[in-house]
């Protein structure tokens, strides 16, 4: 059969750093591999350890959706990149082919809800007994 396994996207946590980074990265990762795209984190109060990671992954993240699919979630449009928003997405409804029509069911809905007695209330009589009470 032959061929190669895609690279996938590196593993990386804030916190922990590169967890896998398996094969050649794909052009749009070489900036960030090669320090072009820093991080631009500031350590909380207290902490002075460094960012666990060269870039910050949302940002790796973005380029990536960029790079494979044309359109990006967040950050600043290119002008080449397609509005995500304006693109259709067609849905379906899977329904058993014996069950019974949707108009039927809320039919038969409302009348079982029509067929219900009217609530009854009651309250705990001195001897634990339940006596009925009219209304609320």
């Amino acid at each position: 059969m032959g061929g190669r396994a895609p690279r996938p996207l590196p593993g990386l946590s804030p916190d922990s750093g590169i967890i896998e980074n398996i094969g050649e990265p794909l052009p749009f990762e070489l900036p960030y591999w090669a320090g072009e795209r820093p991080a631009d984190t500031v350590p909380w109060p207290g902490e002075e350890e460094p960012y666990a990671l060269p870039f910050h992954p949302l940002d790796l993240g973005e380029d990536a959706l960029r790079a494979l699919c044309g359109f990006i979630q967040e950050g600043r449009p290119e002008l080449d990149d397609v509005d995500a928003d304006a693109i259709g997405l067609y849905g379906f409804h899977v329904r058993e082919p014996h069950r019974p029509d949707p108009a039927e069911k809320e039919a038969e809905l409302r009348r079982a809800v029509e067929a219900i007695d009217p609530p009854r209330f009651y309250t705990l009589g001195p001897d634990g007994s339940l006596i009925e009470r009219d209304g609320l």
